[in-house]
Protein backbone atom coordinates (compact mmCIF):
# COMPACT_ATOMS: atom_id res chain seq x y z
CA UNK A 1 0.00 0.00 0.00
CA UNK A 2 1.24 3.71 -0.51
CA UNK A 3 -0.18 6.93 0.55
CA UNK A 4 -1.51 9.07 -1.96
CA UNK A 5 0.07 12.40 -3.20
CA UNK A 6 -2.08 14.70 -1.30
CA UNK A 7 -1.98 12.24 1.93
CA UNK A 8 1.91 12.15 1.52
CA UNK A 9 2.33 16.05 0.99
CA UNK A 10 0.04 16.91 3.66
CA UNK A 11 1.79 14.67 6.43
CA UNK A 12 4.93 15.84 5.07
CA UNK A 13 3.91 19.15 5.29
CA UNK A 14 2.17 19.09 9.08
CA UNK A 15 6.10 16.83 10.05
CA UNK A 16 8.09 19.21 8.62
CA UNK A 17 6.53 21.90 10.82
CA UNK A 18 6.46 19.55 14.20
CA UNK A 19 10.22 18.86 13.27
CA UNK A 20 10.70 22.70 13.46
CA UNK A 21 11.21 25.06 10.60
CA UNK A 22 14.26 27.97 11.34
CA UNK A 23 13.39 30.36 13.62
CA UNK A 24 10.69 28.08 15.94
CA UNK A 25 11.23 26.07 19.08
CA UNK A 26 11.93 22.20 19.07
CA UNK A 27 8.15 21.26 20.30
CA UNK A 28 9.59 18.30 22.36
CA UNK A 29 12.48 19.80 24.22
CA UNK A 30 10.44 21.47 27.39
CA UNK A 31 7.83 19.92 28.90
CA UNK A 32 4.55 21.90 30.28
CA UNK A 33 5.19 22.64 34.22
CA UNK A 34 2.70 20.28 36.08
CA UNK A 35 1.73 22.93 38.46
CA UNK A 36 -1.67 23.20 36.63
CA UNK A 37 -3.84 21.81 34.14
CA UNK A 38 -2.71 21.85 30.75
CA UNK A 39 -5.00 22.42 27.59
CA UNK A 40 -5.14 20.00 25.07
CA UNK A 41 -7.33 20.21 21.50
CA UNK A 42 -8.41 17.53 19.60
CA UNK A 43 -10.20 17.69 16.21
CA UNK A 44 -12.88 15.13 16.65
CA UNK A 45 -15.29 13.84 19.35
CA UNK A 46 -13.44 10.33 18.98
CA UNK A 47 -9.80 11.48 19.12
CA UNK A 48 -10.90 13.58 22.18
CA UNK A 49 -12.21 11.06 24.05
CA UNK A 50 -9.63 9.17 23.40
CA UNK A 51 -7.18 11.68 24.90
CA UNK A 52 -9.62 12.56 27.66
CA UNK A 53 -9.07 8.77 29.06
CA UNK A 54 -5.36 8.83 28.90
CA UNK A 55 -4.67 12.36 30.26
CA UNK A 56 -6.94 11.91 33.19
CA UNK A 57 -7.58 15.10 35.58
CA UNK A 58 -4.19 16.20 34.62
CA UNK A 59 -5.24 17.88 31.34
CA UNK A 60 -8.47 19.89 29.65
CA UNK A 61 -9.31 18.46 26.95
CA UNK A 62 -11.43 19.94 23.72
CA UNK A 63 -13.12 18.48 20.71
CA UNK A 64 -13.58 21.07 18.03
CA UNK A 65 -16.14 18.91 15.95
CA UNK A 66 -19.23 17.75 18.50
CA UNK A 67 -22.31 15.67 17.48
CA UNK A 68 -23.54 15.52 14.38
CA UNK A 69 -20.46 17.66 12.43
CA UNK A 70 -18.78 15.83 9.50
CA UNK A 71 -14.89 16.20 10.00
CA UNK A 72 -14.60 15.55 5.52
CA UNK A 73 -15.98 18.78 5.31
CA UNK A 74 -15.33 20.97 8.43
CA UNK A 75 -13.40 24.07 8.39
CA UNK A 76 -12.28 25.72 11.22
CA UNK A 77 -13.74 28.84 12.48
CA UNK A 78 -11.45 31.89 13.81
CA UNK A 79 -12.40 30.34 17.35
CA UNK A 80 -10.72 27.06 16.53
CA UNK A 81 -7.86 28.47 15.23
CA UNK A 82 -7.37 30.55 18.48
CA UNK A 83 -7.92 27.34 20.30
CA UNK A 84 -4.95 25.61 18.17
CA UNK A 85 -3.02 28.46 18.92
CA UNK A 86 -2.90 28.42 22.84
CA UNK A 87 -2.83 24.80 23.14
CA UNK A 88 -0.17 22.80 25.00
CA UNK A 89 -0.87 20.20 22.51
CA UNK A 90 -3.10 19.04 19.53
CA UNK A 91 -4.64 15.78 18.61
CA UNK A 92 -5.89 14.74 15.16
CA UNK A 93 -7.20 11.65 14.04
CA UNK A 94 -4.97 11.72 10.39
CA UNK A 95 -5.27 10.12 7.34
CA UNK A 96 -6.45 13.02 6.05
CA UNK A 97 -10.12 12.59 7.66
CA UNK A 98 -9.68 16.60 8.58
CA UNK A 99 -8.61 17.31 4.93
CA UNK A 100 -9.92 21.28 5.64
CA UNK A 101 -8.05 21.74 8.46
CA UNK A 102 -4.74 20.80 7.09
CA UNK A 103 -3.36 24.77 6.86
CA UNK A 104 -4.65 24.89 10.30
CA UNK A 105 -2.80 22.33 11.85
CA UNK A 106 0.37 23.26 10.41
CA UNK A 107 -0.13 26.42 11.25
CA UNK A 108 -0.14 25.20 15.13
CA UNK A 109 2.73 23.11 14.24
CA UNK A 110 4.93 25.96 12.87
CA UNK A 111 4.26 28.24 15.70
CA UNK A 112 5.65 25.54 17.97
CA UNK A 113 1.94 23.65 19.19
CA UNK A 114 2.66 20.21 19.38
CA UNK A 115 0.37 18.16 16.80
CA UNK A 116 -0.13 14.88 16.79
CA UNK A 117 -2.00 12.60 14.27
CA UNK A 118 -3.44 9.81 16.67
CA UNK A 119 -2.81 7.27 13.52
CA UNK A 120 0.39 7.54 12.78
CA UNK A 121 1.24 4.39 14.08
CA UNK A 122 -0.50 2.17 12.31
CA UNK A 123 0.78 -0.15 10.21
CA UNK A 124 -0.11 0.76 6.65
CA UNK A 125 -0.28 -3.07 5.07
CA UNK A 126 -3.58 -3.08 7.89
CA UNK A 127 -4.83 -0.08 6.21
CA UNK A 128 -8.00 -0.25 4.09
CA UNK A 129 -7.38 1.38 0.63
CA UNK A 130 -11.04 1.40 -1.34
CA UNK A 131 -10.50 2.09 -4.97
CA UNK A 132 -12.51 5.11 -4.73
CA UNK A 133 -10.50 7.18 -2.36
CA UNK A 134 -8.23 7.05 -5.03
CA UNK A 135 -4.68 6.18 -3.40
CA UNK A 136 -5.68 7.43 0.03
CA UNK A 137 -6.17 5.33 3.12
CA UNK A 138 -9.51 4.94 4.93
CA UNK A 139 -9.24 7.37 7.85
CA UNK A 140 -12.35 5.39 9.68
CA UNK A 141 -9.92 3.70 11.65
CA UNK A 142 -12.17 4.25 15.17
CA UNK A 143 -14.89 1.19 13.74
CA UNK A 144 -12.89 -1.06 14.87
CA UNK A 145 -11.93 -0.63 18.52
CA UNK A 146 -9.07 -3.33 18.60
CA UNK A 147 -7.34 -0.96 15.70
CA UNK A 148 -8.33 2.07 17.35
CA UNK A 149 -6.32 0.65 20.37
CA UNK A 150 -3.08 1.89 18.68
CA UNK A 151 -3.87 5.47 18.70
CA UNK A 152 -3.93 4.99 22.91
CA UNK A 153 -0.47 4.04 22.25
CA UNK A 154 0.21 7.68 20.47
CA UNK A 155 -1.36 9.54 23.37
CA UNK A 156 0.51 8.06 25.70
CA UNK A 157 3.78 8.71 24.64
CA UNK A 158 3.03 12.04 23.73
CA UNK A 159 1.53 12.96 26.98
CA UNK A 160 4.48 11.75 28.49
CA UNK A 161 6.77 14.10 26.48
CA UNK A 162 4.41 16.97 27.64
CA UNK A 163 4.13 15.76 31.06
CA UNK A 164 6.69 13.21 32.26
CA UNK A 165 5.62 14.05 35.69
CA UNK A 166 2.43 12.53 34.61
CA UNK A 167 3.75 9.42 33.37
CA UNK A 168 2.72 7.12 36.27
CA UNK A 169 -0.74 8.17 36.01
CA UNK A 170 -1.01 8.21 32.21
CA UNK A 171 0.38 4.92 31.67
CA UNK A 172 -2.76 3.07 34.60
CA UNK A 173 -5.16 5.40 32.96
CA UNK A 174 -3.62 3.90 29.46
CA UNK A 175 -3.74 0.21 30.35
CA UNK A 176 -7.27 1.06 31.83
CA UNK A 177 -8.68 2.59 28.60
CA UNK A 178 -7.21 -0.85 26.22
CA UNK A 179 -9.04 -3.10 28.62
CA UNK A 180 -12.04 -1.43 27.86
CA UNK A 181 -11.36 -1.26 24.46
CA UNK A 182 -10.54 -4.96 24.63
CA UNK A 183 -13.91 -6.10 26.60
CA UNK A 184 -15.63 -3.43 23.80
CA UNK A 185 -14.46 -5.62 20.97
CA UNK A 186 -15.37 -8.69 22.70
CA UNK A 187 -18.59 -8.05 23.07
CA UNK A 188 -19.09 -6.98 19.65
CA UNK A 189 -17.90 -9.91 18.07
CA UNK A 190 -20.17 -12.43 20.16
CA UNK A 191 -23.66 -10.03 19.73
CA UNK A 192 -22.54 -9.71 15.95
CA UNK A 193 -22.31 -13.42 15.45
CA UNK A 194 -25.85 -13.81 16.84
CA UNK A 195 -26.98 -12.35 13.26
CA UNK A 196 -27.79 -15.14 10.90
CA UNK A 197 -25.43 -14.89 8.35
CA UNK A 198 -27.33 -14.40 5.76
CA UNK A 199 -28.24 -10.68 7.09
CA UNK A 200 -24.81 -9.85 7.78
CA UNK A 201 -24.68 -6.95 5.64
CA UNK A 202 -24.65 -3.59 6.62
CA UNK A 203 -25.75 -0.35 4.63
CA UNK A 204 -25.47 2.72 5.51
CA UNK A 205 -26.00 6.06 4.09
CA UNK A 206 -22.15 6.64 3.96
CA UNK A 207 -18.58 4.52 3.43
CA UNK A 208 -17.52 5.01 6.62
CA UNK A 209 -17.96 1.50 8.21
CA UNK A 210 -15.41 -0.77 6.04
CA UNK A 211 -12.66 -1.01 9.16
CA UNK A 212 -15.90 -2.38 11.14
CA UNK A 213 -17.24 -4.88 8.14
CA UNK A 214 -13.42 -6.08 8.38
CA UNK A 215 -13.26 -7.26 11.85
CA UNK A 216 -16.83 -8.53 12.26
CA UNK A 217 -16.73 -10.23 8.73
CA UNK A 218 -19.85 -8.09 7.88
CA UNK A 219 -20.39 -6.69 4.02
CA UNK A 220 -20.87 -3.22 4.14
CA UNK A 221 -22.49 -0.37 1.05
CA UNK A 222 -22.56 3.02 1.68
CA UNK A 223 -24.29 4.96 -0.93
CA UNK A 224 -22.54 8.15 0.24
CA UNK A 225 -22.92 10.01 -3.11
CA UNK A 226 -24.98 8.90 -5.05
CA UNK A 227 -27.56 11.59 -6.78
CA UNK A 228 -31.39 9.38 -7.08
CA UNK A 229 -31.19 12.54 -9.86
CA UNK A 230 -29.06 10.85 -12.42
CA UNK A 231 -29.18 8.40 -14.61
CA UNK A 232 -26.12 6.61 -13.20
CA UNK A 233 -27.87 7.31 -9.28
CA UNK A 234 -31.00 5.31 -10.16
CA UNK A 235 -28.85 2.53 -11.49
CA UNK A 236 -26.84 2.34 -8.48
CA UNK A 237 -29.91 2.71 -5.63
CA UNK A 238 -31.60 -0.36 -7.95
CA UNK A 239 -28.35 -2.42 -7.65
CA UNK A 240 -28.63 -1.88 -3.81
CA UNK A 241 -32.65 -2.82 -4.11
CA UNK A 242 -31.83 -6.22 -5.66
CA UNK A 243 -28.88 -6.87 -3.00
CA UNK A 244 -31.71 -6.38 -0.36
CA UNK A 245 -34.06 -8.36 -2.16
CA UNK A 246 -31.56 -11.49 -2.78
CA UNK A 247 -30.32 -11.63 0.63
CA UNK A 248 -33.52 -10.82 1.86
CA UNK A 249 -32.17 -8.12 4.44
CA UNK A 250 -34.83 -6.25 6.01
CA UNK A 251 -33.09 -3.12 7.61
CA UNK A 252 -30.77 -0.07 6.60
CA UNK A 253 -29.53 2.43 8.75
CA UNK A 254 -29.21 6.10 8.69
CA UNK A 255 -26.18 8.24 10.24
CA UNK A 256 -26.18 11.24 12.40
CA UNK A 257 -23.61 13.12 10.28
CA UNK A 258 -24.88 12.16 6.81
CA UNK A 259 -28.85 13.05 5.31
CA UNK A 260 -30.96 10.59 5.00
CA UNK A 261 -32.50 10.85 1.82
CA UNK A 262 -30.61 8.31 -0.32
CA UNK A 263 -31.73 5.48 2.48
CA UNK A 264 -35.39 6.82 2.52
CA UNK A 265 -34.88 6.30 -1.72
CA UNK A 266 -33.33 3.28 -1.48
CA UNK A 267 -35.93 1.85 1.36
CA UNK A 268 -38.67 2.96 -1.32
CA UNK A 269 -36.98 1.12 -3.93
CA UNK A 270 -37.06 -2.20 -2.12
CA UNK A 271 -41.01 -1.71 -1.29
CA UNK A 272 -41.50 -1.36 -4.72
CA UNK A 273 -39.49 -4.77 -5.48
CA UNK A 274 -41.68 -6.18 -2.79
CA UNK A 275 -38.87 -6.38 0.16
CA UNK A 276 -39.91 -4.76 3.03
CA UNK A 277 -36.95 -3.05 4.43
CA UNK A 278 -37.07 -0.61 7.70
CA UNK A 279 -34.93 2.01 9.05
CA UNK A 280 -32.61 0.13 11.66
CA UNK A 281 -31.67 2.93 13.61
CA UNK A 282 -29.41 6.03 13.31
CA UNK A 283 -25.89 4.90 13.64
CA UNK A 284 -23.07 7.05 14.99
CA UNK A 285 -20.39 7.45 11.98
CA UNK A 286 -17.45 10.26 11.87
CA UNK A 287 -19.12 11.87 15.40
CA UNK A 288 -20.27 10.61 18.29
CA UNK A 289 -23.30 11.37 20.37
CA UNK A 290 -24.49 14.15 22.30
CA UNK A 291 -22.27 14.84 25.17
CA UNK A 292 -23.07 14.17 28.71
CA UNK A 293 -24.66 10.87 27.55
CA UNK A 294 -23.13 7.39 27.57
CA UNK A 295 -23.54 7.93 23.45
CA UNK A 296 -20.96 10.66 23.82
CA UNK A 297 -18.47 8.25 24.56
CA UNK A 298 -16.26 6.82 22.30
CA UNK A 299 -17.24 3.34 23.99
CA UNK A 300 -21.09 4.41 24.38
CA UNK A 301 -20.75 5.33 20.65
CA UNK A 302 -19.50 2.00 19.58
CA UNK A 303 -21.93 -0.05 21.59
CA UNK A 304 -24.79 1.86 20.62
CA UNK A 305 -23.91 1.21 16.73
CA UNK A 306 -23.08 -2.50 17.61
CA UNK A 307 -26.24 -2.93 19.44
CA UNK A 308 -28.28 -1.17 17.42
CA UNK A 309 -26.57 -3.50 13.96
CA UNK A 310 -27.40 -6.62 16.08
CA UNK A 311 -30.82 -6.14 16.88
CA UNK A 312 -32.36 -4.54 13.71
CA UNK A 313 -30.35 -7.71 11.65
CA UNK A 314 -31.89 -9.88 13.27
CA UNK A 315 -29.23 -11.03 16.13
CA UNK A 316 -29.28 -10.73 20.24
CA UNK A 317 -28.12 -8.38 21.91
CA UNK A 318 -29.08 -6.57 25.45
CA UNK A 319 -31.26 -3.28 24.64
CA UNK A 320 -29.29 -1.32 27.22
CA UNK A 321 -25.64 -2.53 25.37
CA UNK A 322 -22.43 -4.06 26.70
CA UNK A 323 -23.13 -2.06 30.12
CA UNK A 324 -26.92 -1.20 30.13
CA UNK A 325 -26.05 2.08 30.14
CA UNK A 326 -27.85 3.01 26.02
CA UNK A 327 -30.41 5.75 26.28
CA UNK A 328 -28.63 6.87 29.82
CA UNK A 329 -26.78 10.02 30.99
CA UNK A 330 -22.62 9.32 30.68
CA UNK A 331 -20.99 8.12 33.82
Amino acid sequence: MHRGPLSAIASAMILVAIACLPGCDAPGEQAVSNESRFTIVATTGMVGDTVRAVVGDRGEVTSLMGAGVDPHLYKPTRSDIAQLMNADAVFYNGLLLEGKMTDALIRAATSGRRVHAVTELLDESKLLEPPEFQGHFDPHVWMDPRAWASTVVVVLDKLIELDPAGEQSYRANAETYTEQLRELDEYAQRVLATVPEHARVLVTAHDAFNYFGRRYAYQVVGIQGISTESEAGVRDIQRLVDLLVQRQIGAVFIESTVSRRNIESLIAGARASGQSVVIGGELFSDAMGAPGTYEGTYLGMIDHNVTTITRALGGEAPEGGRLGKLGGAAP
